[in-house]
């Protein structure tokens, strides 16, 4: 395996993410900010925060799956999400989980960080999502 992901005690748990993630592989894979839109650039889910996690997900996923990697070898998840306040948490959660089973994504989740920034590529985008990998 070529990422180790783990919570040292004296780090907030629990978290539904782990806080560190060691990478051993040979190879990195950046998969650059993903929004929620399909292939041909429609956009997915306007105004549903839930379902534009679910899509930026499934889009990553595919961009993973393109470099021969998955979720199990990512060390680095990073969300941005249009003006976010901690009441905006379910709806993310609810996003994660609908499509967790659907790509493999783990649980705990690998390390992540969420930002909240004011706008982002178009209006209706509401969340972007880089991933970092480790492949042998």
């Amino acid at each position: 395996m070529t990422v180790q992901r783990f919570t040292p005690e004296g780090l907030m748990q629990p978290a539904p993410y782990h806080h560190v993630a060691v990478g051993t592989g040979t190879h990195q894979v950046h998969v650059s900010g993903q929004i929620a839109r399909t292939a041909d650039a429609t956009p997915v889910a306007p105004g549903d925060l839930a379902g534009q996690v679910a899509q930026v997900l499934r889009n990553t996923a595919t961009g993973l799956a393109g470099a021969g990697a998955t979720f199990d070898d990512v060390v680095r998840l990073t969300f941005y999400v249009t003006a976010w306040s901690p009441e905006k948490i379910g709806d993310f959660m609810a996003g994660v989980e609908e499509v967790a089973a659907e790509i493999g994504l783990p649980t705990p989740l690998p390390p992540a960080s969420l930002i909240g920034v004011e706008y982002l590529f178009e209006p209706d985008v509401l969340v972007e999502l880089e991933a970092t990998a480790v492949l042998d």
